[in-house]
Formats: structure tokens, sequence, C-alpha cells
């Protein structure tokens, strides 16, 4: 059956005061951390001239969420998150002062930028588990999936404008001003938490769960493995990334070439037309409020992110290149938020941050996958067909976690403290 779900409070999470200098404070460091990719992979570029070093940057940034993310949620369940949040802060702002360092002095070699990207990588994975129970903390179950929505929007805003603010500071500050100017950016989510009374573990009382070594994903899985929803959710994060993932900002420039026109411009208007999306989307999905979290629009919206990325793999419009895009970015960023939302509301309280570690160990850590799934493979079939088919074993991916899910439906019943509270609009028997 499908409970009913109130009508929320539209924009939700922007009327809570605590959540939302914190939103705007993620937005920030987000923008900081692509403001520093921008400055450091083209300084290592006109370094070292090293195709190996470029694809090391991509690995080295999601790796740690695919080994660490669960580990890492072990430490959000046992500490204040404020505190874990903070320590990655201070280690996205001291890699940055390092990368500053060693700019001035021009002593910077390979294997030193090689940890400085892995610590960089790492950073954002411990942010990640931490920051999903502080948003829980902020509002409670009632206003989650607002909360999940636009923080997803306001990344998407930092992911957006970040390499457009990245670049002006390289032109006009070079690169040791800009990367260490950066480190201001980090700063006001930093210093927010200091304020916020919230730990995200004030609403839970409760024991804090066992601890978790460095490897546990596998045993997260199975504590976890009846409840085929929150499988299921886990399962449609893994197919997008490790499918499509980020490979498609990578091959960017091919489509824009082969699009005709002026290619520079055509790759802007590309990657713009994709991140807005993300943006914009947020923003009317908040505002309307038609779409709940539940299973089958998850399903749905995952679908719809196969559907048009396949779409802009085959077709030699550039207009509509540009609409699939856009809908393919409103499409990704829904099926994030939502299936963040319904993971946090069926993971047990104890081990909400575990759960969600392993969420971020599919969502995030497999999109290192898609290198291969669209990149490796467009190199030996040409990207055009290594992105149709990826999306399309998306599609297929998506409809077999649609039939897994309808299975467990018709199972028995979740444990108690799996069911989803009434607001939060889940579908406890899809389809």
């Amino acid at each position: 059956m499908t409970v009913a779900a109130p009508a929320a409070r539209k924009f939700a999470a922007l009327r809570n005061r605590d959540c939302r200098p914190y939103l705007f404070g993620a937005a920030l460091s987000m923008m900081a951390d692509n403001i520093e990719h921008v400055i450091t992979y083209w300084m290592l570029w006109q370094k070292f001239h090293s195709e190996a070093l470029a694809g090391f940057q991509v690995i080295s940034h999601w790796v740690p969420f695919l080994l660490l993310s669960v580990w890492f949620g072990g430490l959000a369940d046992r500490y204040d998150c404020r505190r874990v949040i903070q320590a990655a802060q201070a280690l996205f702002m001291l890699v940055s002062l390092i990368w500053g360092i060693l700019f001035i002095t021009g002593s910077l070699q390979i294997w030193q930028a090689c940890v400085l990207l892995v610590l960089h990588g790492m950073a954002g994975a411990l942010w990640g588990p931490g920051e999903q129970l502080m948003l829980h903390d902020f509002v409670g179950d009632a206003e989650l999936a607002s909360a999940v929505r636009l923080n997803a929007t306001f990344r998407s805003l930092g992911v957006l404008f970040g390499p457009a603010v990245g670049s002006v500071l390289l032109a006009l500050l070079g690169p040791t001003a800009g990367i260490l100017t950066n480190i201001a950016f980090y700063l006001p989510l930093t210093l927010f938490l200091f304020r916020t009374r919230f730990t995200g573990h004030t609403r839970h009382s409760g024991p804090r769960g066992q601890r978790v070594g460095l490897f546990d994903t596998v045993k997260v899985l199975r504590r976890v493995a009846g409840d085929h929803t929150l499988i299921s959710m886990i399962i449609l994060a893994g197919l997008a990334s490790f499918f499509v993932g980020t490979a498609l900002q990578a091959v960017m420039p091919v489509f824009a070439d082969d699009l005709g026109g002026d290619s520079t411009r055509s790759y802007g208007v590309l990657l713009f037309a994709a991140g807005a999306g993300g943006v914009l989307g947020g923003v009317l999905l908040e505002a309307t409020g038609r779409i709940r979290p539940t299973v089958r629009a998850a399903l749905v919206t995952t679908l719809i992110y196969g559907l048009s990325s396949l779409a802009f793999a085959v077709t030699a419009n550039y207009p509509l290149a540009i609409v699939v895009l856009f809908i393919g970015g409103v499409a990704n960023l829904a099926a994030m938020s939502i299936g963040q939302t319904v993971t946090q509301l069926l993971a047990p309280s104890a081990e909400r941050g575990r759960v969600i570690g392993v969420y971020n160990v599919s969502a995030n850590g497999l999109r290192a996958g898609s290198g291969v799934t669209v990149g490796v493979l467009g190199q030996a079939i040409g990207v055009h067909w290594s992105l149709a088919l990826s999306s399309a074993a998306l599609c297929l991916g998506t409809g077999a976690a649609a039939l897994y899910t309808r299975r467990g439906g018709k199972a028995a019943p979740h444990r108690a403290d799996h069911q989803v509270p009434a607001a939060a609009g889940h579908d406890q028997q899809p389809g």
C-alpha cells in the first residue's frame, strides 16, 4: 500500500533557521571544492603534461568514497557530526594551503600532487555521511525531503559556479593567490558549525552503535539485506553512478565537436545545460512539491535520466541535445535526492550514518567505473556508442531494480525500526 503524506511546506528547509545557513555554507564549500579542481588541474597539466596524472585526478577523487564511506559513516554515527564535518573542512583547507606553498616554492612533484589529490578526495568522503545526519537532525522526518533536495540544489549551484569563479581567480590572481584565496570559501560552513546546537544526533538519544572497520561495507549490507526497498535505493544509485556517473562531463568536448558550430562555445553551453538542469530542477521540484520521496518516483526519475542520456548520445541536433541534457539534470537531481531521503528514513537510527555510507559507496564511489563504461569503452567503439550502450544498460538495470522492489513488496513487512513515517510519503509496497 502507499502511505499518504501531508503536503509539506514549500522550501521548508530554507525556513529552518539552522538548516538555512548550513545550505549556503555547503554551497560555498562545494564551490571551493570545484575551484580547487580548476586551479590545480590547470597547474598540473602545465607542469607535467601527463595524461596518466589527469586520469588519476578522477580516480583519486572517487576511490575514497568507494573504500572509506562506510567507515566515515561509522564515525558520523558515533561522534558529533559538527566536528566530523569541521574535520573534513579543515582537511580541504589544509590541502589548499599546501598546494599554495608548493606553487610558491616551485617544488611541486608528481608524488606530492598524488598525495594531495587523495587527501582532497578523502575530505569529500568524510563530509558526506555527517552532512546527511545533520540535515535529518535540523528538520526531522517530515521535512527531510526538502532538506535533502535543497542541499542537492545548493551543491549543484556550487558545482555550476565553481569552474567560473575558479577561472576568474586563476586569471586575475594567478594560481598561487587563487588557491590561497579559495580557503576563505570553506570558512562560513566551518564557523557556523560552532554556533548550531544540533549534532546530528539531537533528535535520537539511543545507542550510537558499534565500531565499524574500514572495509565493513558487506557487513552493513547484510544487516539491512532484508529491506528490499533500502537495497533498491542503493542499487539505483550505483547503476546511475557506474554507467553514466561523471564520465558524461569528461567526454563532453567530443560531443561539442560533433554537434558542429563553435566547439568552444558549444562545450560551455552543453555543460551549463546539464548544471542548470540540476539547479533549476531542484528549485522547481521544491516549489511545486509534485514529486514525493517514494520508491516509484526514484525508479521513474532514474529511468528518465537513463533515457535522456541515451537521447543525448544518439542525437545530432544541437538544440535537442541541450534540451535532453537539461531534462537529464533535473531527473538526476530528483533521483539522487529521493534516494538519499528514502535511505535515511528506512535506515535504523543507531546506524544511519553507516547505511548512508553504503549509499555513498554506491552513489559516489562507483563513479570511477563510468570512466570504463563510457571512457575506456569509448576509446574502442566511440563515445557516442559507449554512452548509448551505458545509458541503455542503466535503463535495463532500473527495470530490474523495479522487479526486485516489487518482489520485496510482497515479502514479509519491514522491522519496526525500518518503518517509514507517514510524512515521508513512501510507498511501502511499490507498484
